[in-house]
C-alpha cells in the first residue's frame, strides 16, 4: 500500500518534470521559427534553450542514480545498483554509529512512559482478564513439561540451598527468648508435664505389667504391686510439683533455657550441631520423598483449579493485575522509578544487540537484487529528485537569459 503511494506520487512529480521539459522543446521550436517576425522570440528561445540543456542535465543526473540512462551503459551511471554491497554496509554502519548510540536511544526512550502505558492499559475493561486467562490457559501445559522428579529434585535443591546460609541457632535462641519474656516456656513445661501425666495414667496396665515382668521371681505379688502404686504415686506427684508455680524445679527449667538461650546466641558448637541435623533431614529418604509428595499434589491442585470454570488462579492473578494497575497510577514515584528501570533495560539491550540489528540491516540489503535496491531508493527519494529537474529547467533557463543579455553588450 505504501509502495503505490510512493509510486504514485513519484510517476506524478516525474510527468511534471518531463512534461515541462516537452514545453520547453517546443518553446524553442516555436521560438526559431517565429524569430525573423519579432525580437522577442529570441529572448524566449535563449531561455528555452538553456532550459532544455539544465533540464536535461539533471535528467541524465537523476536517471543515472538508479539506472543506465536510455539503456547505454555509459560510465559512472547505474550507481545505486553497481554500489549495492557498498550502500548496505553503509547505512548499516550509519545507522549503528548514529542512531543506536546509548546516548540517542537513551533520549528517545525518556520521552515515553512505559509505566503509565502498562497503566492505562490493565485498567480497560477486559485486558486484565485477558491476561489473567491465558496464563491459567498457559499453566497445565507448562506444568505438564516439567517432570516430577525433576521438580522434587529442584525443590530441594532449592530449600536446601536456603538453608545453607541460615543462622539457625541465633534465629532460635531469638524465638525462645520471645517465648520466656512472654512466660511461654512455662506454659509449654506444663503442657508437656500434662501429656507426660496423661500418658502415664492411660498406660497404667502395660506399666504394671513391665514392673511385674522386671520385679524378682521370690517376691510377693501383693508387695509388687505396692510398689507399682507407690511409685505411679510418686511419678504423678513429682509431675505435680513440677507445675507448681514456685516449684524448684520450675525456676531449673528457666535457668535452663536462659542458658540454653545464650548458648545458641554465641557457641559455634550449638550452630553447628543445628546446621548438622538439618542437614541430615534434608537428605533423608522420607524427606525426598515428602518433597516429591508435595510437588505432585501442588501440581493436581493447580491443573485442577486452571480448567475450572471459575479459576481461582485467573481470578486471583486479575485481582493482582488490577491492584497493580491502580498502584501503578496512583503514585508517581512506583511509575518514576519503573520507568527507569525499564529504560536502562531497554537501553542496555539495544545498544549491547546493536551489531545483531545493524547485521539484519547488511543482510537485507544484501539479499536484495540490484533492482530491487534502485526501485526502492527511487521510491523514497525520486519524486524529491524531481524538483531537481525542474529547478534544473527554470535555472537553466535563467542562467540562458542572463548569457544572452551578455553577449547583446559585449
Amino acid at each position: 500500500m505504501q509502495e503505490r503511494q510512493q509510486l504514485a506520487q513519484l510517476n506524478r512529480m516525474r510527468g511534471i518534470a518531463t512534461g515541462l521539459l516537452v514545453l520547453m522543446a517546443v518553446l524553442f521550436v516555436v521560438s526559431r521559427l517565429l524569430r525573423a517576425r519579432h525580437p522577442a522570440f529570441v529572448i524566449v528561445g535563449a531561455f528555452a534553450e538553456a532550459a532544455m540543456v539544465g533540464a536535461l542535465a539533471d535528467w541524465f543526473a537523476v536517471t543515472a542514480l538508479f539506472r543506465h540512462p536510455l539503456g547505454l551503459p555509459i560510465p559512472h551511471t547505474a550507481i545505486i545498483p553497481r554500489n549495492k554491497e557498498r550502500i548496505g554496509e553503509s547505512i548499516a554502519s550509519f545507522l549503528e554509529h548514529n542512531f543506536l548510540t546509548r546516548q540517542v536511544v537513551g533520549e528517545e526512550l525518556a520521552q515515553v512512559d512505559f509505566a503509565g502505558a502498562a497503566a492505562r492499559w490493565l485498567a480497560r475493561d477486559g485486558n486484565a482478564r485477558a491476561i489473567a486467562g491465558q496464563v491459567a490457559a498457559a499453566l497445565p501445559a507448562l506444568l505438564r513439561l516439567v517432570e516430577d522428579e525433576q521438580a522434587a529434585r529442584f525443590m530441594r535443591s532449592a530449600l536446601s540451598g536456603a538453608m545453607k546460609d541460615v543462622k539457625f541457632a541465633p534465629l532460635l535462641a531469638q524465638v525462645l527468648a520471645v517465648l520466656v519474656a512472654g512466660g511461654q516456656h512455662h506454659v509449654l513445661l506444663e503442657r508437656i508435664l500434662g501429656i507426660v501425666a496423661r500418658a502415664l495414667e492411660e498406660n497404667r496396665p502395660y506399666i504394671r505389667q513391665k514392673v511385674h515382668e522386671n520385679s524378682p521371681r521370690w517376691l510377693p505379688k501383693a508387695v509388687d504391686e505396692k510398689f507399682f502404686e507407690r511409685l505411679m504415686e510418686g511419678v504423678q506427684a513429682i509431675l505435680g510439683e513440677i507445675q507448681g508455680a514456685d516449684s524448684e524445679w520450675r525456676a531449673r527449667f528457666h535457668s535452663a533455657t536462659e542458658e540454653l538461650i545464650a548458648n545458641l546466641a554465641t557457641s559455634p558448637e550449638y550452630e553447628e550441631k543445628l546446621q548438622g541435623l538439618v542437614g541430615h533431614s534434608l537428605g533423608h529418604p522420607l524427606f525426598r520423598g515428602y518433597a516429591g509428595q508435595v510437588w505432585r499434589d501442588v501440581k493436581q491442585r493447580l491443573l485442577a483449579d486452571a480448567t475450572a470454570a471459575d479459576s481461582r488462579l485467573a481470578g486471583g492473578a486479575e485481582q493482582a493485575l488490577r491492584v497493580f494497575s491502580r498502584a501503578l497510577s496512583d503514585d508517581a514515584a512506583i511509575r518514576g522509578k519503573l520507568n527507569v528501570w525499564i529504560r536502562a533495560v531497554l537501553v542496555d539491550t539495544v545498544v549491547e544487540r546493536r551489531d545483531v540489528i545493524v547485521a539484519v540491516v547488511r543482510r537485507a540489503i544484501g539479499n536484495w537484487d540490484a533492482d530491487t535496491v534502485a526501485r526502492k531508493f527511487e521510491l523514497h527519494v525520486g519524486k524529491d529528485l524531481q524538483y531537481i529537474r525542474i529547478n534544473g529547467t527554470l535555472v537553466g533557463g535563467l542562467v540562458g537569459l542572463a548569457l544572452h543579455a551578455v553577449s547583446r553588450f559585449l
